[in-house]
């Protein structure tokens, strides 16, 4: 890349989206973990993992329960969205070898958090879009972490899927250049220009945490690293990374304007029969902001099936 085109796109992005947040935020190299405060005694634990673009917000309706033990990360040179906490170091922090902004980078601070974070035996990792890639990048790192974890895969860029027609058609003739100048322009149209067509149809929590999504990240270099990472992400990661996953859904989207829904599905067909894969009637690639109904119930913890 160009060093003319990095010094455009290494300019500083502001946070323009963040929620209140009870707990405890650690920094992880270029990337953040948050354990939220539970009320309850934790029955099981749920790290999620936003994508493209999204931040950890994605999940904190989706998962309210008072005994769900919430742990959310914060992809590489993203905006932690929450007011209210400072961020921690983290003592089991290790360093990560990967180049930040990466599917790999971000997968070595999820094996981190799964590594160090869980009290409860009964885990989930959820991973939506680019962040299923993170948990199957994930798995592929780690296997030994996943033996006993179950993972939901919601509209997930899988190993040998597509992106939307739609969207490679965009985004091809755009030059790293080009970018500021690009989100300068999405930034400024109203989000209902474009949000029907790539968004499906609204509800409050989506507008919401849909209509900053160019905020998202710390610099517009972290949004070319993470597209051209995507690409050959899924282009050059092979479908037997699946064989690692002992306890899996993928929900896939009735209708998705980002990602393709047949590769996907072609992608997933290649995956162990431990793993369902339902095909929800959502009319989004934001499956759980449509309707939390496909989320899979909790299996029941190890302990609980023991007795």
């Amino acid at each position: 890349m160009k060093a003319s085109h990095i010094s455009k796109l290494i300019k500083p992005i502001d946070s323009a989206y963040s929620e209140m947040f009870s707990g405890r935020v650690y920094r992880v190299g270029k990337g953040a973990v948050s354990v939220r405060n539970h009320s309850g005694e934790a029955e099981q634990t749920v790290i999620g993992v936003h994508g493209f673009l999204e931040n950890h917000c994605y999940f904190t309706q989706t998962y309210d329960a008072p005994t769900t033990e919430l742990i959310l990360l914060t992809c590489s040179n993203y905006h932690i969205p929450v007011s209210g906490v400072t961020p921690e170091t983290a003592e089991w922090e290790l360093p990560i070898k990967h180049l930040e902004s990466t599917i790999e980078y971000d997968a070595s601070i999820l094996t981190q958090a799964l590594e160090n974070l869980p009290s409860t035996r009964n885990v989930r990792v959820h991973g939506h879009s680019r962040g299923g890639a993170v948990t199957l990048e994930a798995v592929r790192q780690r296997p030994d972490l996943f033996e006993h974890v179950e993972v939901v895969l919601e509209a997930p860029a899988l190993p040998q899927g597509k992106i939307h027609p739609l969207v490679s058609a965009l985004l091809e003739p755009v030059s790293h250049g080009m970018w500021p100048w690009l989100i300068r322009l999405i930034n400024s149209a109203p989000s209902s220009a474009y949000g029907q067509t790539f968004f499906g149809k609204m509800n409050p929590r989506k507008k919401q945490l849909l209509s900053k999504l160019f905020y998202a990240t710390r610099d517009h270099l972290t949004i070319v690293r993470n597209i051209e990472n995507i690409f050959e992400w899924i282009e050059r990661t092979d479908t037997d990374v699946y064989q690692h996953i002992r306890h899996g859904t993928f929900l896939i989207p009735a209708v998705d304007r980002l990602l393709d829904r047949q590769a996907m599905l072609d992608s997933a067909r290649q995956s162990p029969t431990t793993m369902r894969i339902v095909e929800t009637l959502a009319p989004s690639h934001f499956v759980t902001l449509d309707s939390k109904e496909w989320l899979p119930d909790f299996k029941p913890s190890p302990a609980a099936a023991q007795g």
